[in-house]
């Protein structure tokens, strides 16, 4: 081992320590983890699952999502086809009924996944639409032993109390980007307003689950700020998602995404919310290739099967990832 080999070593080693101490990275630190040589990818890997591995071992939580809702979405998020601005032909329809919000959770189960996501499209939930995903989560939790995440939107503290009574037991409301750079991705709500919502799920009792979309034109410092801006709401769960760049949406020539970055992004995430499920989510296919493997190395988390209107590599293809990796699925119990 030559003498640079052996320091950039005990450089990502020294980060593993910090996190595993309770600290914070610095801007500095963050921007040495987005901005490692390509040859130094797999020994910040290794402090990367140093961190995962004490908190987690070599478990991987599975996750599965509905798309409950699609389409009809008066928001206008650059990244998202379902949004009010996209071209993007996918499938329009009104919130599906109980019978099927229910069904989708036995073929949560038969994926091995532990938590079940009911996630619907548009600003936040009528009152009858609600309503139907309180009836569907009470049954759910009477036949499966999963964990049910629900992602409607932004909501008020009734909703939040409505959902918590019916047995829902996280919400996603993810900030996808950073607060400097929203303005740039979406003009219909705020920043401020989602953190609002994860504040108010939070209060009401529910765990809260917030990640972001990297690759919308955000910087290197955007990204770090993102992280600890998660790590201050004190979120539960991290989906960490990569741009996808569908056709049809303002952000469809966006591709600024290389795998080995997408991994730097995870290691940087692992290090500043050591003791947090990391999820790698939408565009993990797409944006980590061949290296998606080598995600289970700072991330605990996957989606199995497919995203909203996007298509995810089989399940039982993730399956046998996890086990070539030598690591286990962590079933529901």
């Amino acid at each position: 081992m030559t003498l640079h080999s052996f320091s950039s070593l005990f450089k990502w080693e020294k980060l593993a320590d910090k996190a595993l101490q309770g600290e914070t990275l610095s801007m500095e630190e963050g921007l040495s983890v987005l901005n490692a040589p390509d040859d130094e990818l797999l020994p910040l890997l290794q402090a990367s699952f140093r961190v995962r591995c004490h908190y987690f071992g070599k478990k991987v939580k599975l996750n599965m999502i509905i798309n409950a809702k699609s389409g009809l979405c008066p928001e206008d998020c650059g990244y998202c086809s379902q949004s009010i601005v996209s071209q993007a032909p996918v499938e329009r329809y009104s919130l599906l009924k109980k019978e099927d919000l229910v069904d989708g959770a036995k073929e949560a189960m038969e994926r091995k996944a532990g938590t079940y996501c009911i996630v619907a499209s548009g600003r936040g939930p009528t009152r009858r639409e609600l309503d139907e995903v309180v009836q569907a989560v009470r049954e759910i939790k009477e036949k499966y032993p999963l964990k049910i995440c629900a992602c409607l939107g932004i909501l008020n503290e009734d909703q939040v109390k409505r959902l918590k009574e019916a047995g829902v037991d996280r919400y996603n409301h993810n900030l996808n980007t950073g607060e400097k750079h929203y303005e740039n991705i979406t003009t219909t709500h705020t920043y401020q307003d989602r953190v609002e919502t994860l504040q108010l799920v939070k209060k009401g009792g529910i765990s809260p689950c917030s990640g972001y979309i990297v690759g919308m034109g955000e910087t290197k410092e955007q990204v770090v700020e993102m992280a600890l801006a998660v790590r201050e709401l004190d979120v539960d769960s991290i989906p960490v998602n990569f741009l996808n760049p569908i056709p049809g949406t303002p952000l469809e020539g966006m591709n600024e995404l290389n795998p080995r970055y997408c991994l730097k992004v995870l290691a940087l995430f692992r290090f500043i919310c050591p003791q947090k499920e990391i999820r790698v989510s939408g565009g993990r296919e797409v944006n980590l290739r061949h290296l998606q493997a080598l995600s289970l190395y700072p991330a605990n988390s996957i989606f199995v099967g497919d995203y909203l209107t996007t298509e995810g590599q089989s399940a039982l293809l993730d399956h046998q990832m996890i086990r070539d990796m030598g690591f286990e699925v962590e079933e529901a119990e």
